[in-house]
């Protein structure tokens, strides 16, 4: 519901609360009072009033006995004369709307008004010169053709006073009920929109001044609270852009000290090579091919490290895309191992795939990606190759829900206390042979993790060292 039409809502709510109250309250009250203060006088003039009802509708029927000549009788008019007096009554005797006697005088006007009125059927009293009067009305037809009118009037006794206890009683009720409603009303919207909304204000300051590491509570009613979400969801957006520029910006630094740091090897060799060249220390066509050939490497060497260290920077800001497709496993891996044999016969280096899978594993992979990862382990693996019949074998096992490929070599293994930072960027477990960028095994630890997978790694010292790479089953 929108704030506008839950405040109507819990205004109108308040009123007839209000309302409803101080009927309940009015009842309680008009109850006390009579019970207190005037339950025995009020049965008086309630018995008294109905007395004197009675009395003036006897003689309304004495009367319509009489014929009408009989009420012009001056001794019939003593007789009634002294038998409303009694009553504190009046009686009129009206001929053509013009008055014949009159135990009381009344103006033109009230005469008027009370022969209108008494004519009503459904009306009982009526109010003359601010005094109400109960009455009763015999109508007669006379042999003439006029209208002749007995009128008895009896004056009640309201009690005025009671009525004005009661209605600043009402009055100073609802208006001290209404005002604590209002108050109640108040106070929920101020703890459930106002508090909440000068939160969000201080909350959206700190934004401002570039503090993100505060949550916003999600609080408060309606729209407040999908406010307040809303500015939740743009702080961890915007807290988030941050990291990433950060990180950005850290990797843009670390990018040109590591070009700078680790191109600057072979870029001294490749130059050390061409200033030998046009020195003439290399003399012989022999020799000089033999330099070029050197420089040629390093040059492929600088070429690699560069694509290895844009390829890192991508796979950490995750700007890189995968293409996943569901494949065999075991059939993916055959096709690894046909695409390296050459490589590996050239570097005197068998290769074998050992299936050791019950039945047939399907994974969901990005099959150019994880050519990537292959490479860099084969790599690995045929670098630090020192026996003469060195040897790689890829291993595929499975769990009930994942799949294990190891790929393992017979080199000369990594030593404990460096196995577990291998996967680390720029690290090199034997820096004399460094050849490589530094990220082969870096890189690989961030495809598997975007295969939501997972790579880790065994070794033995003098036996040879083994990848793991797990991957979830389809």
């Amino acid at each position: 519901m929108h704030l506008t039409k839950r405040f109507f809502t819990m205004n109108t709510l308040a009123m007839l609360f209000a309302i409803g109250l101080t009927m309940l309250a009015v009842i309680i009250f008009v109850a006390a009072y009579m019970k207190v203060f005037g339950r025995g006088a009020d049965l008086k003039e309630f018995q008294k009033e109905f007395e004197v009802r009675a009395a003036i509708n006897e003689i309304k029927r004495e009367a319509l006995t009489l014929k009408f000549e009989k009420l012009l009788d001056p001794n019939y008019q003593q007789e009634l004369s002294d038998r409303v007096n009694v009553l504190d009554a009046s009686a009129i005797i009206v001929v053509n709307r013009e008055v014949i006697y009159a135990t009381h005088h009344f103006n033109q006007i009230d005469m008027e008004k009370s022969l209108m009125l008494s004519s009503q059927p459904d009306r009982d009293e009526i109010e003359l010169g601010g005094r109400t009067y109960m009455f009763s009305r015999a109508d007669y037809k006379l042999p003439s053709g006029d209208a002749g009118i007995l009128l008895l009037l009896a004056p009640i006794q309201v009690k005025t006073s009671f009525f004005v206890v009661l209605g600043i009683f009402t009055v100073c009720f609802f208006t001290v009920v209404f005002m604590l409603m209002n108050a109640w009303i108040s106070y929920r919207f101020s703890r459930g929109i106002i508090l909440p909304i000068s939160r969000l204000k201080d909350a959206a300051l700190q934004i401002r001044a570039g503090d993100l590491g505060n949550e916003i509570a999600e609080e408060g009613e309606g729209e407040i609270r999908e406010l307040g979400r809303t500015l939740e969801l743009m702080r961890i957006k915007l807290k988030e852009s941050v990291y990433l520029q950060q990180k950005y910006d850290d990797n843009r630094k670390f990018l040109v000290s590591s070009i700078s740091h680790d191109l600057k090897t072979p870029v001294t060799s490749i130059k050390g090579y061409i200033e030998g060249i046009i020195d003439g220390v290399a003399k012989t066509p022999e020799k000089m091919e033999e330099y070029l050939e050197t420089a040629r490497s390093k040059a492929i060497l600088v070429n690699a490290m560069i694509d290895d260290l844009l390829l890192y920077s991508k796979l950490d800001l995750n700007q890189l895309p995968y293409h996943f497709e569901k494949s065999d496993l075991a059939s993916y891996f055959e096709d690894c191992v046909a695409d390296h044999k050459y490589e590996c016969e050239k570097a005197h280096v068998s290769i074998a795939l050992i299936n050791e899978l019950k039945e047939p594993a399907t994974v969901l992979i990005d099959r150019e990606r994880l050519k990537r990862v292959v490479q860099n382990i084969f790599n690995n693996a045929i670098t630090y190759a020192d026996k003469p019949n060195g040897q790689i074998d890829i291993i595929l096992r499975e769990t009930r829900t994942s799949a294990i490929i190891e790929m393992k070599d017979n080199g000369k293994g990594i030593p404990e206390d460096k196995l577990p930072y291998i996967f680390d960027r720029f690290y090199q477990a034997d820096p004399s042979r460094m050849s490589g960028s530094g990220l082969g095994l870096a890189i690989a630890k961030q495809i598997i993790e975007g295969h939501d997978g997972k790579i880790w790694a065994k070794s033995t010292v003098g036996e040879g060292t083994g990848i793991m790479i797990s991957l979830k089953k389809l």
